[in-house]
């Protein structure tokens, strides 16, 4: 009967990058309708949520990737999805691809054949401009927003309402980040490109890199979240997760984190970095590591602090950030200075001003709020 065929098959593609000499995009394979947030309450953001872990993978699908050189050369590559459905297209670009002059998001096609014959989807790839020297890598969970999705399974049977009971629009920022990451970023670049009807990407001049263990699952729901908070966009290196301890582990937290950095660094060879995180999840000390190992790569480290004492871990972390000379700054919000704008490389950018002058007007905003909700509360 009809209505018990399962759905069609569609490939869910997601945020892929390239250099000059190297092109990757990973992409999924499901039984599944197109992530969509519309709507309000509880019964639809369950609804919704459940929809997206519990879609059924599709093994062993051939999929086809064209990618078109800037030169205008077309090229065809095919990969065939594993057991939970993910294909990953990891290209040498022979003889090297010229880079744009600003931060682009570039177009490639996926094809694949469903029951209803073939199929065709555009994927996304960010490209960081030949004029850029400085790109961002920021953690999502309790960086930009509070996940609660890693931490051990007490932290997530106690945190996944949050995930199954809210739609990206009702989750809450962390105050001013999307006023620091915008500032950051240095303005969206003029052009850009339709992931879907009616739906443009728009490239910050500093191109951002997402890190986090939070599951492939959620990568349509924090694009969202992303969106409606105008935070900047770019490629979410998120993990194949599972209910065990190598997930829910502490540990595999920072082995992902910096296997993901370790890959940006190595295909981005003549750029810098900074790092943006929290102390809740063992980002200093898998930064920390980072510095360590790729000498003179990281322009800055910035965490946000939940107040709890620093580890042992830690505190060596914030040693060796130190004493290798880049800027580290802990703090409880997004306030930032002019040291740690020296240190990024923007002291004498135009940009500076700017990123100082919104800051100061987030706090003063922030210092009226409270105070009307004293006087309103004393009223």
């Amino acid at each position: 009967m009809e209505f018990l065929r399962p759905r069609p098959i569609r490939v869910q593609p997601y945020f892929g990058y390239r250099s000059q000499h190297r092109l990757t995009i990973s992409v999924r394979a499901l039984r599944s309708k197109q992530a969509t947030f519309a709507g309000k309450g509880r019964w639809q953001a369950l609804r919704t949520m459940m929809a997206q872990f519990a879609s059924p993978e599709v093994p062993e699908l051939p999929i086809t990737l064209e990618i078109r050189s800037p030169s205008g050369e077309t090229t065809r590559h095919e990969a065939h999805t594993n057991s939970e459905g993910f294909a990953h297209f990891d290209l040498d670009l022979s003889g090297g691809w010229p880079l744009p002059r600003h931060t682009s998001w570039e177009k490639v096609s996926l094809e694949w054949d469903n029951r209803d014959g073939s199929q065709k989807v555009d994927g996304n790839v960010l490209v960081p401009g030949s004029e850029e020297s400085l790109g961002i890598i920021s953690d999502i969970d309790d960086t930009i927003i509070e996940t609660g999705i890693t931490g051990g399974l007490r932290s997530v049977l106690r945190n996944l309402n949050r995930v199954l009971a809210q739609l990206p629009d009702d989750r809450i920022a962390v105050p001013g980040a999307d006023v620091f990451y915008g500032a950051l970023g240095g303005g969206a670049v003029a052009t850009g490109s339709q992931s879907a009807p009616g739906t443009r990407i728009d490239a910050t001049h500093r191109p951002f890199f997402y890190v986090s263990s939070s599951p492939w699952n959620l990568f349509s729901y924090l694009v969202a979240f992303q969106r409606t908070r105008k935070l900047p966009l770019g490629p979410l290196l998120l993990r194949d997760w599972g209910l065990d301890r190598e997930t829910l582990g502490k540990s595999s937290h920072g082995t992902h984190k910096r296997a993901a950095i370790d890959d940006i660094l190595a295909t981005f060879p003549d750029m810098r970095f900074a790092l943006i995180g929290d102390d809740t999840q063992g980002d200093l000390t898998a930064y920390g590591a980072v510095v360590a190992d790729h000498p003179g790569r990281i322009a800055a480290v910035f965490i946000r602090t939940a107040g709890e004492e620093m580890t042992a871990e830690e505190v060596a972390a914030v040693q060796v950030i130190e004493e290798s000379g880049t800027h580290l700054w802990l703090g409880n919000t997004y306030e930032i200075g002019q040291d740690f704008l020296a240190d990024v490389g923007l002291a004498h950018d135009e940009d500076a001003a700017h990123i100082v002058e919104t800051i100061e007007k987030l706090d003063v905003s922030a210092e009226q709020d409270a105070t009307g909700s004293a006087e309103a509360r004393r009223a």
